[in-house]
């Protein structure tokens, strides 16, 4: 079977080492405080299941994801700025979501900033819920940023 993607659609495929450099200048073109391209590889070299969506050759978004003693943790998820509003987000996080429950987690957390809603609200739509807080995790312009923990209890594919 072949796939055809529609035109437009972005491939997901994993993330290469080759292409840390491309991943961490999105990141600086989305983020005030980016990851580094040295964070990048070093996700890599752990393990962590690294997905990038492509769109004409070209990286226009990626999510990071640990997993282990049957939880999983969304560690980046990124949309590259002049795509925003799309609906790469959401299938990124489906993506991370899938995969969390093939390594057989149970749960899957996150963290986001309290000044960024728009991706509360997509959160919030894909079902997590808000379990507390991180004070001044983030850096941020004055200072120290708190983070909001966000969690979804995963039922196994087919049963929600």
């Amino acid at each position: 079977m072949v796939a055809i993607l529609k035109s437009g659609m972005p491939e997901m495929r994993p993330l290469r080492l080759e292409e840390v450099a491309e991943v961490a200048a999105v990141e600086a073109r989305a983020y005030e405080f980016p990851w580094s391209e040295g964070i990048f590889r070093d996700c890599l070299r752990a393990g962590y299941n690294c997905w990038v969506l492509v769109r004409e050759q070209a990286i226009i978004g990626y999510g990071v994801l640990s997993v282990a003693a049957g939880e999983a943790h969304v560690l980046n998820v990124c949309v590259a700025p002049e795509v925003q509003g799309e609906g790469h987000g959401r299938r990124l996080m489906r993506r991370l979501m899938d995969l969390a429950r093939w390594h057989g987690a149970e749960r899957i957390f996150l963290e986001v900033r309290p000044s960024n809603p728009r991706a509360m609200q997509l959160y919030h739509t894909l079902g997590f819920n808000e379990i507390g807080r991180r004070p001044k995790y983030y850096p941020a312009k004055n200072g120290r940023e708190d983070a909001i923990v966000m969690a979804l209890e995963l039922l196994p594919s087919g049963s929600e």
